[in-house]
């Protein structure tokens, strides 16, 4: 089911990010401000990008989504390629990269560094706010001189509930793997540690229907469902996998649907 998310406002760092400001407004339904709340999470365009505040006493910093300088230039770098563990729980072999949708694309970066390997990837979000901040994110990284070319052809961004769009696909152009990073449990295991994270999960709330999300992918991947989980944490609806790949602190259950 659809969820109905709380109305978040864009306000703008300078006057000359009017124009952008309205499309982005526009295009994911986002009052504009004339000036910050008092409380509460906004959205801000800077001439940096698009940044996602918090109007309280001692909020962290800015949230943005940057695949160009930081910690996704450091992943794409040296985060280990082909043999690194998202790669092999795709599938992604010699000769053959899976066409993937990512049903829950967050910041995006599992889907960047799908992307940066030879993936085709689409990066569903319904989330109108994490929705934008992508959109931002990625029409950066498209005007960057070394990656934008791969950029433009290989990440599309959809906004959009992933179950509906996955039935959808269910009876036309399938992809090889629906990829699902629901957001992690509660528990002392519990890997939401960044800042961001912790913001994002206050705005967004906890997966209520991931089970149902499964579900869906299961019925419209045609070689696999992968999900991710932290490396302690129990199988997603109680549904035992056909295997799992494990990282340092993740774990990436494989659902064979081939």
């Amino acid at each position: 089911m659809p969820e109905t998310f709380a109305a978040i406002g864009l306000t703008i760092a300078q006057r000359l990010l009017a124009a952008p400001a309205r499309t982005l407004a526009e295009r994911f339904a986002l009052a504009l401000l004339d000036r910050p709340p008092v409380s509460g999470f906004y959205l801000c365009l800077t001439s940096e990008g698009l940044e996602l505040r918090q109007a309280a006493p001692n909020a962290p910093g800015p949230i943005r989504v940057d695949y160009v300088t930081g910690a996704m230039g450091h992943r794409l770098r040296f985060g280990g390629g082909r043999g690194q563990a998202l790669a092999r729980a795709v599938g992604i072999r010699p000769g053959f990269n899976p066409t993937i949708w990512d049903a829950t694309a967050g910041m995006g970066r599992d889907a960047f560094v799908l992307a940066s390997l030879g993936c085709q990837v689409t990066l569903c979000e319904r989330s109108p706010v994490m929705a934008a901040l992508l959109a931002d994110g990625l029409e950066r990284a498209a005007l960057a001189s070394d990656i934008g070319p791969w950029v433009n052809q290989r990440l599309r961004l959809v906004h959009a509930d992933a179950a509906g769009e996955l039935q959808k696909l269910a009876t036309r152009d399938r992809p090889d793997v629906v990829y699902l990073d629901p957001m992690y449990p509660p528990g002392k295991d519990q890997v939401l540690v960044k800042k961001e994270m912790r913001a994002l999960q206050q705005l967004v709330g906890p997966d209520r229907d991931s089970d149902q999300l499964l579900e869906a992918a299961l019925g419209c991947a045609q070689r696999r469902v992968v999900v991710k989980r932290p490396k302690r944490a129990g199988w997603l609806d109680n549904r035992k996998p056909a295997s799992s790949i494990e990282s340092k602190k993740t774990r990436y259950d494989l659902y064979v649907t081939l």
